[in-house]
């Protein structure tokens, strides 16, 4: 290598032995739950990277427009740095812990890394033909990604001229030599990995330089021209600017991802403010799983990346196509409407148009089931706690919030009632992973304006959506609710489909009551009359519900199940959906992400269908029906809430789910799911292998339907209303 580094290792946990014991422990007493077997489950993790497949199918597929394609690629990059951070790295945890215990379809943990490399390996080559296909459909429209040695003489001139200005001071090249220890990569970052040599000397020198992140990842090459050329292509090109009277021998761009999966023992800590802010500063030096570069890398370079990294060849991924797919995230911003979806605002539902009447008046009258982004986000439940901060009829106002945004109106929102003195209690959970930072800076804010700020219950994160507001009326306290299956963000709720429920039924609420006693008095209550609460009694109540919809079915009385989430893997719900559907139970799964069931298969599973919808709205909504005899199906039972039919979700985290009693509410419900199960455009169907094919109508898809439907019933709505005026 010609030189040794004198860099000090870091630990890649920062834990001690007796901590990463206490977590290998922990770790195997929740897989010890995984029931293992090959012919009942397909394996969770590559489930997760077809999810990924059908992101990026969504890149390739040609019905999309072409800058929405430069943003499904985006996204499934960043799925995939993702997947690394949090999988691939608690994988590698499992085997340095010697944890043994199994996959549900009898996998190591070895045997899984194998797996993914090789299908890993395979998507980053289609990627990469993905971006090749739309850099030539951008040129058809006169959007041009060039290269530097495409640039003209002229063109260069004023690309060298911006990056002088705007570029060349930023950067900051770190060389490694006995006085210059190797130094710290972040998570995410891409570099370009530098071999230079003095001009009187043999020995080589290795050197790091950052592409920043705080800079745009494409140059305009001209003013108000459409041709871009990359940061990363620019500040290579140029690289002799920053190592004058060095010889610059060879250049590598390369990237690395760091781990993210935690150690944090919940139940040692003292202060799980102070515990979560230790594990941020900790991820940054957490080790590296996976080191990208391009084709063709200097082996010199590569080499001592490795030594320094304490990496393997299993942890190398070369990508003919671009480190980082994200950048694209710049292309698809661009404002080009005709190459993007049809613009679309959310509707504000008619009984909350005119915004003086007081929202608690409407909700009183009738409950409010909610379809987000379809009807609006913010003239419905940011409206609500907006009038109750500033309703002097407000005394309380209790809400959880796992991942709320930046700026968020809702904290604000609740700030300001507490400096008018009402009661205001804010759970926020410090464990939503990626989002700790930013929920450690809102309990701090919201702590110092004299909120009572709750961290949750002990060894749970708390995922539920739920808001209670107090309310003086007359001689009584009146209560009114939201419970929703999304987060408290104004930026995610133009961009997910969520469902909420506004009510202000005694029955609902009383519940809601208890649940907060439950979330910040540590209440030992175990039952609940309409809700449902993991860790409490969710489980426990789903479970009967799908073994009664079998015995329904053996009855000869009608018998179906239809549920839509997020992900699939609670094996003892897996094995009563089995036991259902082998009575005769018609069961329907949509299912957006990973499924580790094996539908359609004969003998196991002939009356369950599995399918996964994507489009231009991230689908986030969790919907629940059980048919329990009725002859008329919107007499069947729905549920909505914050809950996947995860192991983590039924008994490792705090979740509700809320029953809807009114009818108009049920057939919204059973139009949605009718609509989804229906769809022709957008829909993928699973098969027993766990591989999906899509139904590739050319017809528009649900959410444009959904999208349709949610214009025109407000149009009806409206002339109705003209009618009886």
């Amino acid at each position: 290598m010609g030189m040794k580094t004198t860099r000090k290792k870091t630990s890649s946990s920062g834990m001690s032995k007796k901590t990463i014991r206490k977590a290998s422990r922990r770790r195997l007493q929740v897989m010890e739950h995984t029931r293992s077997s090959s012919s009942e489950f397909t394996n969770r993790e590559i489930g997760w990277l077809r999810f990924n497949q059908r992101v990026l199918h969504e890149a390739q597929d040609e019905r999309n427009p072409l800058l929405e394609r430069a943003r499904f690629l985006a996204i499934s990059g960043s799925n995939l740095d993702e997947f690394f951070m949090k999988r691939v790295g608690g994988l590698k945890r499992q085997i340095a812990y010697g944890v043994m215990a199994k996959s549900s379809d009898g996998q190591t943990a070895e045997h899984q890394l194998r797996a993914i490399r090789a299908f890993v390996l395979a998507k980053i080559k289609a990627q990469a033909t993905c971006a090749d296909e739309i850099r030539k459909k951008l040129n058809e429209k006169k959007i041009h990604l060039m290269k530097w040695k495409d640039l003209s003489s002229k063109q260069k001139e004023s690309v060298k001229r911006y990056y002088v200005r705007n570029v060349f001071p930023v950067l900051t090249p770190l060389s490694v030599d006995p006085g210059h220890p190797f130094p710290f990569i972040s998570n995410l970052s891409t570099s370009l990995g530098v071999t230079l040599k003095h001009p009187e000397s043999d020995e080589k020198f290795f050197a790091r330089l950052k592409i920043p992140k705080v800079l745009p990842s494409w140059i305009q090459v001209e003013r108000d021209s459409t041709q871009y050329v990359s940061l990363l292509d620019v500040i290579t090109m140029n690289l002799q600017d920053l190592f004058p009277q060095m010889q610059v021998l060879n250049v590598m761009p390369f990237r690395i991802t760091r781990n993210a999966d935690s150690d944090r023992d919940d139940e040692d800590a003292e202060d799980l403010l102070e515990s979560i802010a230790e594990e941020l500063r900790q991820r940054r030096f957490a080790e590296v799983v996976r080191l990208q570069h391009g084709p063709n890398p200097d082996p010199w370079i590569l080499n001592f990346l490795m030594q320094e990294l304490d990496l393997k060849e299993e942890d190398i991924y070369e990508s003919p196509g671009d480190l980082d797919y994200t950048d694209w995230n710049f292309i698809a911003d661009l404002p080009l409407s005709d190459l993007k979806f049809e613009a679309f605002t959310p509707v504000v539902p008619l009984p909350f148009v005119d915004e003086t009447q007081p929202i608690f008046n409407i909700i009183k009258k009738q409950d409010m089931l909610l379809h987000h982004p379809y009807e609006s986000f913010n003239g419905t439940v940011l409206r609500l706690v907006r009038e109750a901060t500033h309703d002097p009829k407000v005394l309380a106002i209790k809400m959880t919030l796992y991942r709320t945004g930046d700026n968020s109106p809702f904290v604000k929102s609740l700030i300001e009632a507490a400096e008018m003195g009402k009661q205001v209690v804010c759970l926020i959970e410090l464990k939503a992973r990626f989002d700790e930072e930013r929920n450690i800076y809102w309990a701090q804010a919201l702590e110092s304006a004299g909120v009572h700020v709750v961290y949750g219950v002990v060894g749970l994160k708390t995922h539920a959506k739920t808001i209670l507001i107090v309310r003086q009326e007359d001689e009584e306290l009146k209560c009114y609710a939201h419970i929703g299956t999304g987060n408290y963000n104004v930026s995610t709720a133009r961009t997910y489909t969520d469902l909420g429920l506004l009510t202000a039924k005694e029955e609902i609420t009383n519940d809601i009551v208890e649940f907060f006693h439950y979330l910040t008095g540590r209440s030992l209550k175990n039952e609940y009359k309409h809700l449902l609460v993991a860790p409490v009694n969710m489980f426990a109540r789903m479970k009967a519900m799908i073994e009664r919809e079998g015995e329904n079915a053996k009855a000869g009385k009608p018998s179906q199940i239809i549920a839509k989430f997020n992900n699939m893997e609670e094996n003892d719900l897996a094995l009563a959906l089995y036991a259902a559907s082998q009575k005769g139970t018609e069961i329907d799964l949509i299912v957006r992400g990973f499924c580790c069931m094996r539908p359609r298969t004969p003998g196991l599973s002939e009356h369950l269908r599995v399918q996964s919808i994507l489009g231009r709205f991230l689908e986030h909504s969790r919907i629940y029906y059980f048919r329990n005899g009725t002859q008329d199906p919107i007499d069947g039972e729905f549920y909505i809430g914050s809950a996947d039919w995860m192991y983590r979700n039924l008994h490792a985290r705090v979740e509700a789910l809320v029953p809807l009693y009114d009818r108009p509410l049920r057939e919204k419900l059973w139009e949605v799911l009718q609509l989804c199960l229906q769809d022709q455009r957008q829909a993928w169907d699973m098969d027993s292998m766990g591989e999906y094919v899509q139904r590739n109508s050319v017809g528009p898809g649900v959410q444009q339907k959904i999208i349709d439907l949610t214009k025109n019933l407000v149009k009806i709505d409206e002339d109705k209303d003209k009618g009886s005026t």
